[in-house]
C-alpha cells in the first residue's frame, strides 16, 4: 500500500474509481493527477476541460464517434483463441486484437475521438507527439479523416528506429518535427510538443497520445479507450463462455492498460500491468516506473516518475519505444497505491523471447511493447496452470522490424519453442 493513501482510504478511493466518479472535480485520482501547467497553458487546458464536458457524452458526439469506430477504424477488434500459446503454457490464452485496429494499434481510438473534439472545439491546426510512431500515425491518419493540418513531435532515436512509422506519417500529410533536445524519446516529444501549445493555444489542438499529463487529458484518453475493455468483456463472456481469471496489458504511459482494465474493475479478475525492464535495475537501464518510481509532477501530473534523489526525471531505456516513458498515468499511480492492479516489469531479452515465441506459435507479429506482457503471462501460467488468461494485444509489430533485424529469430524453429 503507498504511503501516500492511508490503509482506510484505499477501498474508497477503488470503489469511487470503479463507480466512474475519479478523477474528481480537480482532475485528481486520490493523490494523484491535477494540473501543473504554466500559466499561459491555463486557459487552453480550461476551454479543453469545458469542451470535454460538453461534448464528450453528448448523444451527437458519441454517434459520430462510434459510427467512426465501426466504419473507419473497423471495431469490433477481434478476440482470438490461442490454441497452441495455450497448450504449451498449460492455460486457456485469449488475446484482444487491437493490432487489427486501422493504422495497427489502440492508438486510432484516442485519435479519432479527440480529432473529431478539436473539431468541434474550432481548433486550426493539429499538434502530438509520438515514441514509438503508433500515436503519431493514428493522429496523422485522423487528421486526414477529419480535415485538420497536423505537425508530430518525435525524438530523434525514435524516428531512426521507428522509420517506418516516420514514413507512414509523412504519407498521411502529417508534419513530422524532429527533436534533438533532452534525451530525443517520448518524454523529450512531449517538451517540445508542449512548447509549441503555448505559442498558439487558442487555435492548436494538442491530440495527446496516452493517459498521461494534466487534466483532463487521463480522463479523456481513458473513456476513449475503454472500448478495448468494454468489448473485450463481452466478448469473453459470448466466445470463451465467461471472464478471464487475469488479464495483462503492457504500459508505459498507461493508455492501452486503462483501456483494457477499467471496464473491468469491479469484475473478480486479477488485472496485471506490465512495463519496460529494460536491461537490468540501474540509472536509466530501463522505464520501470511503478516499480522502481517514487512520486513527482511530469507533464503537468502528480503521479509516479522515474526521478533521482534531486528531482532530476531520469533518462529511460526499452527496447520498445512504446515503454520508454520517465512516468505514467496517475490512474495507474492510483490502482497500484490501492492494490487493485499489479504492476511487474519484464527485461529486452525476455519481451524478444516472448515475442519469437508468439509468432511461431500462433502467427502473430506482435509490437515489442506488447511481447511484454506476453512474457509475463507465460510466468503467471507456470505458476497458475489451468487459469483462463487475456492478453491485451496493442498493436502489430510491423514496425519494429528495423530494431528486430539486429535479433533475428532462430530460423527454422516452427514448434514455437
Amino acid at each position: 500500500m503507498s504511503a501516500l493513501i492511508a490503509a482506510g482510504e484505499a477501498k474508497t478511493l477503488l470503489d469511487a474509481a470503479i463507480r466512474g466518479e475519479l478523477p474528481d472535480e480537480r482532475g485528481r485520482f486520490g493523490p494523484f493527477g491535477g494540473r501543473y501547467v504554466p500559466e499561459t497553458l491555463v486557459p487552453a487546458f480550461e476551454r479543453l476541460e469545458k469542451g470535454v464536458r460538453e461534448h464528450l457524452h453528448d448523444p451527437a458526439f458519441q454517434d459520430a464517434f462510434q459510427r467512426e469506430l465501426r466504419e473507419w477504424v473497423g471495431r469490433p477488434t477481434a478476440l482470438t483463441f490461442a490454441p497452441r500459446l495455450s497448450e504449451k503454457w498449460g492455460a486457456e490464452v485469449w488475446i484482444k486484437r487491437e493490432d487489427l485496429a486501422h493504422t495497427g494499434a489502440h492508438k486510432i481510438n484516442n485519435a479519432i475521438g479527440q480529432a473529431l473534439l478539436a473539431k468541434r472545439l474550432g481548433a486550426k491546426r493539429i499538434i502530438a507527439e509520438t515514441g514509438a510512431g503508433q500515436h503519431g500515425v493514428a493522429a496523422a491518419a485522423a487528421c486526414a479523416r477529419v480535415g485538420l493540418p497536423c505537425s508530430v513531435y518525435m525524438g530523434t532515436v525514435d524516428m531512426e528506429r521507428q522509420a517506418p512509422n516516420v514514413d507512414r506519417m509523412l504519407r498521411l500529410g502529417a508534419e513530422v518535427v524532429a527533436v534533438e533536445s533532452g534525451d530525443k524519446t517520448l518524454r523529450a516529444a512531449i517538451d517540445e510538443a508542449l512548447r509549441a501549445w503555448v505559442t498558439d493555444p487558442a487555435g492548436i489542438y494538442y491530440l495527446l497520445g496516452s493517459a498521461v499529463g494534466a487534466h483532463p487529458y487521463p480522463y479523456l484518453v481513458r473513456e476513449l479507450q475503454s472500448v478495448i475493455g468494454q468489448e473485450a468483456r463481452q466478448q469473453m463472456i459470448d466466445q470463451a463462455g465467461g471472464l478471464p481469471d487475469a488479464a495483462f496489458a503492457c504500459v508505459g504511459g498507461g493508455s492501452n492498460a486503462i483501456g483494457l482494465f477499467y471496464p473491468l474493475l469491479a469484475d473478480d479478475i486479477e488485472l496485471i500491468g506490465v512495463e519496460a525492464g529494460g536491461t537490468g535495475d540501474g540509472l536509466g537501464q530501463n522505464a520501470a516506473t511503478l516499480a522502481t518510481g517514487t512520486p513527482g509532477v511530469l507533464h503537468g501530473a502528480y503521479t509516479i516518475i522515474l526521478q533521482n534523489e534531486d528531482g532530476q526525471v531520469r533518462e529511460t531505456h526499452s527496447i520498445s519505444a512504446g515503454l520508454d516513458y520517465s512516468g505514467v498515468g496517475p490512474e495507474h499511480a492510483l490502482l497500484q497505491a490501492t492494490g487493485r492492479v499489479k504492476y511487474v516489469s519484464v527485461q529486452d531479452d525476455e519481451a524478444l523471447e516472448a515475442l519469437h515465441e508468439l509468432c511461431a506459435a500462433e502467427g502473430i507479429l506482435t509490437a515489442l511493447e506488447t511481447a511484454h506482457a506476453y512474457a509475463h503471462a507465460r510466468k503467471y501460467a507456470a505458476l497458475n496452470p489451468g487459469k483462463r488468461i487475456l492478453i491485451g494485444n496493442s498493436g502489430r509489430g510491423d514496425k519494429d522490424l528495423p530494431t528486430l533485424t539486429q535479433y533475428p529469430a532462430q530460423m527454422g524453429s516452427h514448434d514455437g519453442a
